[in-house]
């Protein structure tokens, strides 16, 4: 029968009843009790992998964007008008591709023709603004007819661009052709005369 080294109570087991100190005595020693096995279901641990004979490449790049699609730059060419005319003219990769070009040279004298109509409109307007209810008539109907006609003008211009169309305006198309075709056309007159 064993006593408790703390209280001196009588101890039953491995710890006292009384303080609940541990009973060094009742413990079992570690060397006579084998360590448990784990069960057969627990999670073990894989094994490491081999040793590496020479290290791993590097992960690839991921591939550069290659920017717009050309039909795309083609119809924003005439998004803002004279501004995307002039910035898909002076952007690198799209300023060497020939139907950019001329989507861009295209909205460019588009706008320019637009100013010019504008600018005679209002002279119109105001010779007709004297006329008693006749002249302010005719100047919002002829207003609202030109802004409709090259709002129409600008969707249809922008849908064919998307559509990889070459829509060439009567006066300002083969216009926007030459303009396009500019550093071909120097280069077919520097070989014509000769240098």
């Amino acid at each position: 029968m064993a006593f408790c080294s703390n209280c001196g109570a009588e101890v039953q087991g491995r710890f006292c009843a009384k303080c609940g100190t541990p009973n060094p005595a009742a413990a079992p020693s570690a060397s006579s009790v084998p360590p448990p096995e784990p069960p057969p279901s627990a999670y073990t641990a894989p094994p490491p992998p081999p040793p590496h004979s020479a290290p791993l490449p590097p992960p690839a790049a991921p591939p550069q964007a290659a920017g717009l699609d050309e039909n795309i730059a083609c119809a924003l060419c005439y998004l803002i008008g004279l501004l995307t005319g002039i910035l898909f003219l002076v952007l690198e990769p799209y300023n060497k591709n020939l139907l950019i070009r001329f989507h861009a040279f295209q909205s460019i004298f588009l706008n320019v023709a637009w100013i010019a109509i504008y600018i005679a409109l209002s002279i119109v307007s105001f010779v007709l603004l004297p006329i008693p209810f006749l002249g302010p008539m005719l100047m919002i109907v002829l207003h609202l007819a030109a802004g409709l006609g090259v709002f129409i003008l600008w969707l249809m211009l922008m849908y064919k661009a998307y559509n990889r169309e070459r829509w060439v305006l009567p006066v300002i198309g083969p216009l926007a052709e030459r303009g396009a075709e500019g550093d071909g056309l120097a280069a077919r007159l520097k070989n014509s005369c000769g240098d």
